[in-house]
Formats: C-alpha cells, sequence, structure tokens
C-alpha cells in the first residue's frame, strides 16, 4: 500500500511498516499545503492512505467527500517512542480493505470510523 506520512509523523515510524510504501510530505514537497489541498495532491499521486496525529483533521475535512482513506494515530506525541506502540496495529489497519473514511486508531487497537466512504480503497 502506498502511504503518505503527514508533516507531524516522525518519519522513523516508517522503518515499523515495512511492508508498504511510505512518503513523507516533506519528500513530496508538499509540507504547505493544507490539509484539503494535501489530500487532493496525495489522492492524485496515487496514494492510498494518509496518516497523521492531527485529530482535528475528523474536524477540518468534509469526511463525506474524502479522496483517499486517512489514518489518524491516537497518540499522545509525535515522538517516536509514542507512535512504535501504533505500529502492530497500523500495520493490521492497512491489512484491511480501507475505505475513504477517517479511521481513528486508538492505543489498544480499536479504532473508530468517521465519514461515508465514497469508495474503497485496495
Amino acid at each position: 500500500m502506498k502511504v503518505l506520512f503527514d508533516h507531524n509523523v516522525d518519519r522513523r515510524f516508517r522503518r515499523h511498516l515495512p511492508t508498504h510504501e511510505v512518503t513523507t510530505t516533506r519528500e513530496m514537497g508538499w509540507e504547505q499545503l493544507a490539509n484539503g489541498k494535501l489530500l487532493q495532491a496525495a489522492a492524485g499521486a496515487g496514494f492510498d492512505v494518509f496518516v497523521s496525529i492531527d485529530k482535528n483533521l475528523q474536524y477540518e475535512q468534509n469526511l463525506n467527500a474524502l479522496p483517499i482513506a486517512i489514518v489518524v494515530l491516537d497518540a499522545p506525541s509525535n515522538a517516536l517512542p509514542a507512535l512504535l506502540p501504533f505500529a502492530g496495529h497500523v500495520l493490521r489497519l492497512l491489512d484491511m480493505p480501507l475505505k475513504t473514511v477517517l479511521y481513528v486508531l486508538r492505543p489498544d487497537g480499536s479504532f473508530a470510523c468517521h465519514g461515508t466512504p465514497s469508495r474503497s480503497k485496495p
């Protein structure tokens, strides 16, 4: 799966998702794009999922018209030690057929979905 990390996700976290192609917004030159434009650019570039720790995304986006799936890690910070407990949970979620909704992934591995999917991602 082609994964885009938001600028707030420690890029070293990608090492813990070895079965996926992970790129950061900085590597794409997109760190200055606002979230709506960023999601459109990501979808246009063929990304399957956007990973962030920005818990406000669910309030800032039209969740019924998302161009790609979003996974928000409900982590206490963006420091790598705070993200590491999510690695296995993220891998399990990415192995599922994702819909174009916002997934809030909790530390215990459970998740909540927000929005009405416009389409499924492979």
